[in-house]
């Protein structure tokens, strides 16, 4: 595998391991390095077990690794659960009071070096000096992670990192990491805060939501920057509520989202439909987590995308994107609203646990220039009278916004006619069922192709969608030059699928082996029923943890 460390956090909910691994990642990222983050934590408040790892690599790294380098235990259990899991050369950091037997053991006095109010800041000192951070970024990483809210505390904070350093700088360590390469400043993302992003610079003007794991912090940060950019969040009584009142708001002329796991979904799909019947735009998110029922609701799986496919009742147009990097999170949420307004309808976007909670460090988003929706704007009246529903050759009909204009809006849940009145015509009724699929041709136009990686025609060829992007392009070098050429053809866009757009990829590969987090291969089935090929071989993961390179290459080798 690529250079780096894996560092593993774990302990009880409640302890600060969370603190302990965004203090450590911003610090890693501010000196240059690449990482990827991985949270397992239990539906819990305080207690059960919960853990934070950071691979971190000079080299880029786009997946979580197995393996640990480095494992700090804040209790007896993570010891016992994770122990067989540290590699030969890595080390142990726990407490002198728990019992590690092993040269691997570094033991900590904790209570010596501060009060147990702050054992995780010194976890962080002794972790930086170990791997050889520079201790005047730690100490303003730390600044700027409690700001200046209590001068004493943070004072003490200081105090205590800068003991905990000497105190680490004085043991020997064989894991400091290789200079970073100098590069421009990057920021520290995870998939969940670049959805939100995403949703404000497409013009984002109302998010409802009702908390659910793993969509919840996308509500979290939207609510942070309400005040700033002039949206509303809604927390709502339930998810029934959220999307219509998503539906509401952008009826009346607010770009609007809603998110959700899988469970919460299950109760917007009334509401999908209103969306589509009524030709009302709104994006929805799925963060999914495994099933059925309330399942393991911290894990994550790619268990409903035929799920999101097929909500609904009746038949209507729309499009669903899995974002495979955070990168992706913040731009194929742009494409989603803007498709939504476009085609007047639902759009989806699925995304899951692991890339939901999962940080990086990217660029810098690029955001001058880009265009954003305006949908509030006064609209002119028309000099015919208004038909929010005129039949269009595109299916796409002039919408104006209520209370804007002086035309009449009609527009309800009942089939209707142009002008939106409801109807007990069954001639009109196919009208108007036909009117709104022919949009999905203008959508089939403007589906994101897969993107493929390795040479023309290879030996063995990986098929992959969303999250398991990193993971399956890992894999896929690891066994590239041991006699057999590899290629990865990775699906970002779900729906609408284009067989011109993949199919020869398909039929030029000698092996094709479908990658998924789920047990029955349901993006392998939509293929063969899209395209008319069939993967034989697949790999799923559905045991709630992210998909691994390593996991690829066991399974690869039954």
């Amino acid at each position: 595998m690529k250079n780096g460390l894996n560092i593993f956090i774990g302990g009880e909910a409640g302890q600060g391991l969370v603190t302990i691994g965004e203090l450590l990642a911003k610090s890693l990222v501010r000196s240059g390095y690449s990482i990827v983050v991985t949270q397992s934590y239990q539906s819990r408040i305080r207690g059960g077990h919960n853990t934070y790892m950071i691979r971190v690599s000079p080299e880029e790294i786009s997946s979580p690794r197995e393996s640990i380098d480095i494992l700090v235990a804040l209790d007896q259990n993570t010891l016992n659960l994770h122990q067989n899991e540290v590699s030969p050369s890595g080390f142990i950091l726990i407490d002198q009071g728990f019992w590690c037997d092993g040269e691997s053991c570094l033991k900590i006095p904790y209570k010596q070096l501060a009060s147990e109010r702050y054992s995780n800041v010194v976890a962080l000192g002794v972790l930086g000096s170990l791997l050889g951070i520079d201790q005047d970024l730690l100490l303003k990483t730390l600044a700027d992670f409690f700001g200046k809210k209590d001068p004493k505390a943070g004072e003490e904070n200081r105090r205590v990192l800068v003991e905990a350093f000497r105190w680490g700088s004085q043991k020997p360590s064989n894991h400091k990491l290789p200079p970073a390469p100098k590069a421009p400043g990057r920021m520290m993302m995870n998939g969940n805060e670049a959805i939100a992003f995403g949703a404000i610079s497409a013009g984002l003007k109302f998010y409802s939501f009702y908390p659910m794991t793993p969509a919840t912090t996308i509500g979290q940060t939207l609510a942070g920057y309400a005040g700033k950019m002039g949206l509303v969040v809604e927390q709502a009584e339930d998810e029934i509520a959220a999307i219509n009142m998503a539906i509401g708001a952008s009826f009346a002329g607010a770009s609007s989202m809603v998110g959700t796991s899988g469970g919460g979904f299950a109760l917007m799909v009334e509401g999908v439909s209103l969306a589509a019947m009524t030709e009302t735009p709104v994006v929805g998110v799925v963060a999914q987590r495994p099933g059925p029922a309330t399942g393991l609701p911290t894990r994550t799986e790619q268990g409903d995308l035929n799920f999101v496919l097929h909500a609904g009742h009746g038949e209507f147009p729309r499009a669903i994107f899995a974002p495979g990097s955070v990168e992706e999170c913040f731009e194929l949420t742009r494409k989603a609203f803007f498709l939504a307004d476009k085609y007047q309808g639902p759009m989806f976007l699925l995304t899951d646990q692991f890339l939901a909670d999962s940080a990086r460090a990217i660029p810098p988003l690029r955001i001058e220039g880009l265009p954003f929706l305006q949908t509030s704007a006064p609209n002119p009246s028309p000099l015919a009278p208004y038909q929010r529903f005129a039949l269009a050759k595109d299916g796409v009909s002039p919408r104006l916004i209520p209370g804007l204009t002086e035309s009449r809006v009609v527009a309800g849940s009942d089939e209707h006619t142009e002008d939106g009145h409801l109807t007990e015509d069954l001639g009109v009724r196919k009208i108007m069922v036909e009117k709104r699929l022919q949009k999905a041709a203008g959508i089939l136009k403007e589906v994101a192709p897969p993107e493929y990686f390795g040479s023309k025609n290879p030996d063995l060829l990986l098929v992959s969608w969303g999250s398991t992007k990193g993971a399956v392009l890992e894999a896929a070098e690891e066994m590239r030059g041991k006699e057999k050429s590899v290629g990865v053809l990775h699906f970002s866009q779900v729906w609408p699928l284009v067989p011109d757009q993949f199919l020869g990829f398909l039929q030029g590969a000698k092996e094709v082996v479908a990658i998924e987090g789920n047990a029955t291969g349901q993006f392998a089935g939509l293929i063969r029923r899209e395209a008319g090929f069939e993967i034989q071989k697949r790999i799923g993961r559905y045991d709630g943890l992210p998909i691994t390179p390593e996991f690829i290459l066991r399974e690869m080798k039954n």
